[in-house]
């Protein structure tokens, strides 16, 4: 397989060029601004806000596959434009489509959430991976969407995993109590995405874990897996900052994960494991 991973310098996508690239497949990854060191992949620099630059590169590699990985949570034309340029370009070239969305497309008003459910985003990332989707689906119908929750890794290098450990050194702020998402492991996530990207399926997809769970109660996780004290993360309620963040987000995988091979565990399985 002539495989295409965008967003490969970021945390998901770095995962899912090296399992890819243990599977045997030609991997080209992409990055904006600076080359990641790796071996047995090839780089190239892409701003997926340029439909040209987009067009040309995608003519140049010819992938069988793209997985989409790339975002910027602050910017519209990255998160909600870029995917229409991606699908329109896949398109040309025949190449499958796999992008990756987010449960912020949901309010939290009706969790927990399948793939049937309709997007009811209230934050402007939220609406930005909403007007993805709908581009995606509309310009590649045969693309798979896949929508996930907190992404997780051995190594803390995950924002979470940095903010867990800040709270717990006593250098950071409070974590929330009411705050509830599926946190996926990035290993399993990325397995996922390669199986789905190697299968027939269309359309939406969940894939998070099955363990829902607060931010705070994942950082106490987190914080006893690193040797940290637990009972130093301060407790808030997100709920007291006013409506800004969807609260309870919880995805209900088990359409998508029934027919797949790859194991996507819970927080509470993946982080004890490591403790």
């Amino acid at each position: 397989m002539n495989l295409l991973v965008l967003g490969a310098s970021g945390l998901l996508g770095g995962q899912v060029l090296r399992q890819a690239q243990l599977n045997g497949a030609r991997v080209t990854g992409t990055y904006w601004t600076t080359p990641p060191q790796s071996t047995g992949a090839e780089w190239l620099q892409l701003d997926v806000r340029d439909p040209g630059m987009v067009r040309a590169l995608l003519a140049q590699t010819r992938p069988d596959v793209v997985i989409d990985a790339a975002y910027r949570q602050d910017d519209w034309a990255t998160t909600a434009e870029g995917p229409a340029n991606i699908a329109k370009a896949a398109g040309a070239v025949g190449a499958r489509l796999v992008f990756v969305s987010s449960d912020a497309v949901f309010s939290g008003r009706g969790s927990p959430y399948t793939e049937t459910a309709a997007p009811d985003p209230v934050t402007r990332y939220g609406a930005a991976k909403v007007a993805a989707e709908v581009a995606v689906q509309e310009l590649a119908p045969s693309a798979v969407v896949v929508r996930t929750s907190l992404i997780i890794t051995d190594t803390g290098a995950s924002a979470h995993e940095q903010r867990a450990a800040s709270a717990a050194a006593g250098a950071g702020g409070a974590l929330f109590v009411d705050d509830i998402r599926c946190p996926v492991h990035v290993d399993d996530l990325a397995s996922a995405l390669l199986e789905l990207a190697a299968s027939d399926r269309s359309g939406v997809h969940h894939v998070a874990g099955p363990d829902a769970v607060s931010r705070y109660e994942l950082g106490r996780l987190i914080a006893v897996r690193d040797g940290l004290d637990p009972e130093k993360i301060p407790r808030a309620h997100r709920s007291d900052l006013g409506p800004a963040e969807p609260l309870d987000v919880r995805l209900d995988c088990r359409a998508t994960l029934s027919g797949l091979r790859s194991r996507v565990r819970g927080a509470r399985t993946f982080l004890a494991a490591q403790s």
